[in-house]
């Protein structure tokens, strides 16, 4: 793996208000949770990212291969929760 590859890239993904609004749309269909769309900040998406791959630093991405394998399948389903939603647009 070269570099900072998945810390580069989860950094990029917390910045998109669309992997944002994908969050806010996850914590209501997985949790009931009462979360309108632009709740999620870029902290709260690295936070997510964070826990959601048992990490302290997104730099663990580059270096743990159990975290840098969830977060390849955090970036899977968002791509494909992505694409479902243009055909919806």
């Amino acid at each position: 793996m070269a570099g900072n590859h998945h810390a580069r890239a989860a950094g990029i993904l917390c910045r998109d208000p669309a992997f944002r609004r994908y969050l806010d749309q996850r914590a209501r269909a997985k949790f009931g949770a009462d979360v309108p769309d632009g709740t999620h900040s870029e902290q709260d998406a690295g936070d997510w990212i964070r826990k959601a791959c048992r990490i302290a630093s997104r730099a663990e991405l580059d270096t743990n291969q159990q975290a840098g394998a969830t977060f390849r399948l955090i970036q899977n389903r968002f791509n494909r929760w992505r694409a479902r939603n243009k055909e919806a647009s």
